[in-house]
């Protein structure tokens, strides 16, 4: 009797034990679905951020100084109408980096291969830079998440010089952006600009947003 009772509670904890497993793999199957819900996809990643730092740009090349042009800090500096051209023309990268395979700075032959780099008028360059936000925009809404895994190339001359998956060189372009605005304000200091609030308040602006 004694050898059937002790049979019978293993019987017992036995499938005690198999319904808690069934239970654990059942409640693990459903947490995944819920992280596979809840992850955000690149492109909406990438979309966010881009609305984040479009007006965050657009401050700053709206109080870029007219009629300075060929102004720089130094005899090594990039002319300050060429590093505001180049804020402003950064955005449409995002574009160029979907829509292409790669972009060459030299193509051979003689041609040109860079974006427009001049501006007249401080209207120019917000245009730019807006037109730019708005075709990347369009251009991350109409992708997908496997387009962006996809290799990009950059060349230069016909060499290759880098070569990334898109997500990653998406994420490039836009920390270049942060770094060459972050340049262009200070630009604004050497000029006596007052400088916009970017990431926090400045001496000039005491927004935090």
């Amino acid at each position: 009797m004694r050898r059937q009772g002790v049979a019978k509670r293993a019987s017992r904890k036995k499938a005690v034990s198999k319904r808690s497993t069934a239970k654990a793999k059942a409640g693990s199957k459903k947490s995944a679905k819920r992280t596979t819900a809840r992850r955000m996809k690149l492109t909406d990643l990438f979309i966010g951020e881009l609305d984040r730092e479009g007006p965050l740009t657009r401050r700053a090349l709206e109080r870029v100084p007219e009629g300075r042009n060929d102004w720089k800090p130094h005899e090594k500096s990039m002319p300050l109408g060429r590093l505001a051209a180049l804020v402003a023309g950064m955005p449409a990268w995002i574009t160029m980096m979907i829509d292409k395979d790669e972009f060459d700075l030299n193509p051979p032959g003689g041609s040109s291969g860079s974006f427009k780099t001049d501006f007249r008028t401080n209207k120019d360059l917000v245009k730019m830079m807006d037109d730019g936000v708005a075709g990347a925009r369009t251009a991350l809404q109409r992708t997908s998440d496997e387009h962006l895994m996809k290799p990009w190339r950059l060349l230069v001359a016909g060499k290759t010089v880098s070569e990334q998956p898109r997500h990653v060189m998406l994420r490039d372009s836009i920390n270049h952006l942060a770094h060459h605005r972050g340049q262009l304000t200070v630009y604004l200091r050497l000029n006596d600009v007052p400088v916009p609030a970017i990431y926090g308040p400045s001496a000039d602006d005491q927004r935090f947003s």
